[in-house]
């Protein structure tokens, strides 16, 4: 195939988004969006992690790499969205926010548009967009989960946890029509108390909510993720045979396996033009 030929068709191949989330912060949300990125990285896949938390962002920092630019230079019009994506040592293409700037904390629903809209102006081969997004029920939170075709509520054994993923999902399904979601247990002691924890949200939330929940993995508290943590280097690489490394994996081999959603949500969607289903 010609190269001309080439970079049109990955310019119009579908990408599947991914969307991490969490109702409450400290539960490993930048770890997980970062991990699995570089695990569906080195299973064969074109990965782009969109650091979404706009005014407190840290994946960066997670994937030791300096940045020369971030999304708030994209909001003034100093940079393209193109200018700022960094490419990682991991294989996976960052596309790096700020750190305490709180006017990235209260955009306006037609700035998290834009920025979303420009995404469908990259030509990247891409096949996957995970965006770490930001903790909390907040509006930007709520758009940019909306925009993505699949979503992931990470969850850890304590109340508020769970408490703050229900209250996630409640607004996501009732006001958001968003009735699919993948759950990840994080930083659990074993394999039974992840299951146990899944059981827990999925019974309330089948009690309230017209929502369908499906287990995509635990991740046990792991020393080895904490110094990989401290090394500024993702777990999968750091510590390839820790037993977080091996979850992650599984995790991204499930995720792959899933079959993407195929019913878009309505309004604003990253890459509209190159959805899985369309082109």
């Amino acid at each position: 195939m010609p190269s001309s030929v080439a970079a049109v068709t990955d310019a119009v191949r579908p990408v599947r988004t991914l969307a991490v989330c969490s109702g409450k912060g400290g539960v490993g949300k930048t770890s997980v969006s970062v991990n699995v990125s570089v695990a569906l990285a080195r299973a064969q896949q074109r990965v782009m992690l969109l650091d979404a938390d706009l005014a407190m962002a840290n994946a960066d920092l997670m994937l030791g790499v300096k940045t020369q630019g971030n999304l708030s230079h994209v909001l003034t019009g100093e940079k393209s969205l193109g200018d700022i994506i960094c490419e990682t040592p991991s294989g996976v293409k960052l596309v790096p926010a700020s750190s305490g700037v709180s006017r990235l904390a209260n955009l306006s629903p037609a700035e998290n548009a834009g920025l979303i809209h420009a995404f469908s102006e990259l030509q990247d081969p891409l096949d996957v967009l995970v965006i770490d997004v930001a903790a909390g029920i907040a509006d930007s939170v709520v758009m940019f989960t909306r925009a993505a075709q699949e979503v992931l509520v990470v969850v850890c054994d304590e109340p508020a946890s769970l408490t703050d993923a229900y209250a996630l999902i409640k607004v996501l399904s009732q006001e958001q029509r968003v009735t699919r979601f993948n759950v990840l247990c994080n930083q659990v002691p074993s394999a039974v108390r992840g299951e146990a924890l899944f059981k827990k949200l999925q019974g309330v939330c089948d009690r309230f909510l017209d929502v369908r929940l499906t287990p995509i993995g635990n991740v046990p508290a792991d020393d080895y993720l904490r110094r990989a943590v401290q090394m500024q280097r993702p777990v999968v690489e750091a510590f390839p045979s820790s037993r977080s490394a091996r979850a992650f994996r599984e995790i991204a081999n499930r995720l792959l396996k899933l079959r993407p959603v195929d019913q878009p949500w309505g309004g604003v969607e990253f890459f509209l033009e190159r959805l899985v289903g369309g082109g």
